[in-house]
């Protein structure tokens, strides 16, 4: 199963090249970009983890250029978790996202479960579950054979 959440999770993974265009575009707005990774991808959970300090109001190209080394060390530090950029746009007072999209899906994406729950009345509820988040002391959370 592959996730599906933000611009562009329907296309196939962006190269390198491609997210750097994302993020001189994103820049180029005046949008504050920020690099964010989670080993749980499920659609409510909106808290990834940040990595690093955002970077706000600068198309200074050599901010930039640090920023992509941020982004690159995230892909390093993380291998085996989700790792997406954000842009936030602030032109109008508050901070809104503008974009967000995913550059980095762990080899093995094990998915999702429902589980229902009954009540009075024939009622039913429906909780979405990740199979991520599932890990006994014997597996890891992605690889089976990682060492991480």
């Amino acid at each position: 199963m592959r996730l599906s959440q933000g611009a562009f999770s329907y296309l196939p993974d962006l190269t390198q090249e491609q997210v750097e265009k994302q993020i001189a575009y994103a820049t180029a707005k005046g949008w504050g970009i920020s690099v964010e990774y989670t080993y749980d991808p499920h659609p409510r959970n909106v808290y990834w983890s940040m990595y690093g300090l955002p970077l706000f109001e600068t198309s200074d190209p050599e901010k930039v250029k640090e920023f992509l080394g941020k982004y690159a060390q995230c892909l390093q530090d993380h291998p085996h978790s989700y790792v997406k950029i954000n842009a936030f746009d602030a032109s109008r007072g508050w901070e809104s996202c503008a974009l967000s999209f995913i550059v980095q899906r762990p080899n093995y994406e094990p998915g999702f479960y429902l589980t229902r729950q009954e009540s009075q009345g024939r009622f039913q509820r429906y909780t979405l579950n990740s199979y991520a988040v599932q890990v006994t002391e014997d597996q890891h959370r992605y690889t089976p054979d990682s060492d991480d």
